[in-house]
């Protein structure tokens, strides 16, 4: 007799196994989340004991196709009365909808979407005499101790099932059986047979003492921080210690916030390395920046479901956390996970436009869910911060720099140039003197032509491109080089660790997170606020020996087309420009007035509209749907879809979640939308491999159907 399966290849796991994953993982999230672990366990097993059904088995094992819509979650409903009746509604609520919406789900699957369609409860019944002993006989190994009924009572409980659904999509708010099954299911298809081992490590608080030391150099690092107000506030400038400072303050699981473009692979490499010595077998993950884009019925449905519930650190970027505001599938999951937790949302002043309203919404939502929130800045408009503390009503404990000890972070001597050619003398000095040189662009085709017309004037000069379309694992690898540091954190000698000269080009992604130190940039302008940041990877070691010393930064003038000045708004570039005093130290007790004179007003573009969770308190949504709106790629200007090259598909189809995110790279979702997608894992686009190069990273321009290689299409 052939094994009953629950996932096709590269896993084929056994349905049996895959049920006992995922109710472990059910049983754990419920005694987390005080939940009944019992009735947990049971949606687990009810979730897919519909995979029994010869449809599925027949699919599962590719061995033959119908056009008709079989979805093993409705056949599943039929066994609903080998559990107790006190049960069903939070049964249901874990099973209805696990895959899709209920209704108005992106390909017309969802239950009630099939109920205006074909007569599919016959399909989904099938031969019920004939496959559902072998559905009982596993329910039965699996500890449902239930006796075999008839047909008749598998189409009432469907019939049951339907009823219930028709009801709860009439009711508004959020199923949280049906966050804690997704969660666990998404939990156990990505560990697999690790699945236990890790839950061992699930839900456990850091221990975060290593970040209690003190430096007189880190003015934060010897302030008092045990006040009894829940939220942080903390204004400082780059290297203050803020960091240090906001885990500090935290008690429980955390949640570490970065902006888009960050380098959160570099941060989630600092953090690992700082705590290991306390916490042997910490559960740290990070999460990437992108959606899941599922096309059906020429509709669009997105996704941000990540796969770890419960770890004790996540570093993430505000695109994950964004899917709870929207409603986005897999948002019930995140709330769960998120509750009662410390979020750590770093560097906010480099978000601007919606970003900022999106956060704002976010920090809404995260005090209700009982949420300590932590926020780090360099600095910020004056209206934004207002707006934060009138959203925290007080319970917020504000900590600033005094003018005097900003005056020791003052580290930059400003010059403003036309264009980057004007600049090249003091690029050559600084090669000559054996100098760092950083040279920083908005986009990344500029940073690309950039960096080729770099190494031809300077062949014999290490040279290195960094952006955010590498494949990951590629990335991680430059990054790393950048760093200058071996697998032990020590210095090798390369490029931020060198004492010869090096450049180094890059987009926006050396902004924040990255520990990198240079003594020339030549930079692009940008907002404000992005700036000032940006300036911190220069002369960012500190000493007593280079406090008061500065080194140059040139800034090159704006664009006046407001196409050039994408993805930036060309009044605010010009403004932060003009706000700029060439030939001048950069004061930083003066970064504040600049700062408000650039952003006197904010636009708080009004998410309300798009947001399911109101700012009254209401939820938009009614329960077991989700938004299947792509709102996240229309509203944010970022990189939120995944691509892979046509050469690694057959690798990534095959490999596990870890490798799969190392052979994806970050791509805006427009540059893409034409070509196909991978089945498994995030379902990333497929490109040409003429599209991406290893010293440069992706060229959108070459992501053309010619450019494909014949052998892999034929293949």
């Amino acid at each position: 007799m052939e094994i009953l399966l629950a996932k096709s290849g590269p896993e084929f796991t056994p349905l049996k196994d895959h049920l006992l994953h995922v109710s472990y993982a059910a049983k754990s999230f419920a005694n987390y989340l005080q939940m009944d672990k019992s009735v947990a366990g049971g949606g687990a097993i009810l979730h897919d004991i519909g995979k029994v059904h010869p449809e599925f088995q027949k699919r599962v094992r590719a061995n033959g196709r119908n056009s008709k819509v079989f979805r093993h979650e409705i056949s599943s409903l039929l066994f609903l009365s080998a559990f107790s009746e006190h049960d069903y509604p939070a049964l249901l609520d874990m099973v209805i909808a696990h895959h899709k919406s209920a209704k108005n789900d992106a390909g017309d699957k969802g239950l009630l979407d099939l109920e205006n369609g074909y007569e599919y409860i016959d399909y989904h019944v099938g031969k019920w005499e004939q496959w559902s002993p072998s559905a009982f006989n596993l329910l039965n190994d699996l500890g449902v101790q239930c006796t075999p009924f008839g047909e008749e009572t598998a189409r009432r409980n469907l019939s049951f099932a339907v009823s219930y659904c028709e009801k709860q999509t009439k009711t508004r708010g959020f199923a949280e059986w049906r966050g804690l099954l997704m969660g666990a299911d998404h939990f156990a298809s990505a560990l697999i047979y690790s699945t236990e081992k890790n839950l061992e490590r699930a839900f456990r608080i850091p221990n975060l003492t290593f970040y209690n030391r003190t430096h007189p150099l880190y003015p934060l690092s010897t302030r008092e921080n045990s006040s009894t107000r829940k939220h942080t506030l903390v204004v400082a400038s780059t290297g203050a210690g803020k960091t240090d400072y906001l885990f500090k303050r935290t008690k429980g699981r955390v949640f570490y916030t970065l902006p888009f473009q960050a380098s959160i692979n570099a941060m989630f490499k600092r953090v690992s390395k700082d705590l290991k010595p306390c916490n042997p077998d910490l559960d740290i993950r990070v999460l990437h920046s992108a959606s899941v884009v599922v096309r059906q019925n020429g509709k669009e449905e997105e996704s941000v479901l990540q796969p770890l519930f419960g770890s004790a650190i996540k570093i993430l970027t505000p695109h994950q956390l964004a899917a709870i505001a929207f409603g986005m599938k897999g948002y019930e999951a995140m709330l769960l996970d998120l509750k009662g937790c410390d979020i750590i949302l770093d560097e906010i002043h480099t978000y601007t436009g919606v970003s900022q309203a999106i956060v704002l919404k976010l920090v809404q939502i995260l005090k209700r869910l009982d949420c300590a929130i932590h926020i780090g800045t360099a600095t910020m408009p004056t209206k934004l911060y207002q707006k934060i503390v009138e959203e925290l009503e007080g319970d917020i404990l504000e900590e600033k720099l005094t003018p005097e000890e900003l005056d020791d972070f003052d580290r930059h001597t400003l010059h403003k140039i036309n264009s980057f050619e004007e600049s090249l003398p003091f690029v050559n000095q600084a090669i000559e003197g054996d100098k760092k040189v950083l040279v920083v662009y908005n986009r990344v085709v500029r940073a690309q032509e950039a960096y080729l017309n770099l190494k031809q004037l300077y062949p014999d000069t290490p040279i290195l491109l960094l952006h955010s379309r590498f494949k990951r694992g590629d990335r991680n690898f430059k990054e790393k080089l950048l760093l200058g540091l071996d697998e032990d954190g020590n210095p090798n000698g390369e490029f931020n660790t060198s004492a010869k000269a090096c450049i180094v080009v890059s987009t926006q992604i050396v902004e924040v997170s990255l520990d990198i130190s240079f003594d020339l940039m030549v930079t692009e302008t940008a907002p404000i606020d992005a700036l000032i940041q940006r300036f911190g990877r220069v002369n960012r070691k500190r000493t007593e020996d280079t406090i008061g010393k500065t080194k140059p930064i040139y800034v090159i003038a704006p664009p006046e087309n407001k196409n050039d000045a994408l993805p930036y708004d060309v009044e605010v570039l010009q403004r932060s420009y003009d706000v700029l005093e060439d030939d001048k130290v950069l004061k930083e007790r003066d970064l504040q007035g600049k700062i408000d004179h650039v952003f006197p007003v904010i636009d708080f573009m009004n998410i309300e509209e798009h947001a399911v969770f109101k700012s009254d308190g209401r939820i938009s949504l009614t329960k077991l749907t989700h938004s299947r709106d792509p709102i996240l790629m229309r509203l944010l200007d970022i990189d939120s879809v995944s691509c892979i090259c046509e050469g690694d598909l057959e690798e990534y189809e095959n490999a596990d979640f870890e490798r799969r995110l190392e052979l994806e790279i970050p791509v805006r979702y427009f540059a893409v939308r034409g070509m196909t997608q991978a089945h498994k894992g995030n379902k990333p686009f497929i490109v040409p491999n003429k599209a991406y190069d290893l010293e440069t990273g992706l060229d959108v321009k070459k992501i053309k159907e010619n450019n494909f290689d014949v052998t892999n299409q034929i293949l």
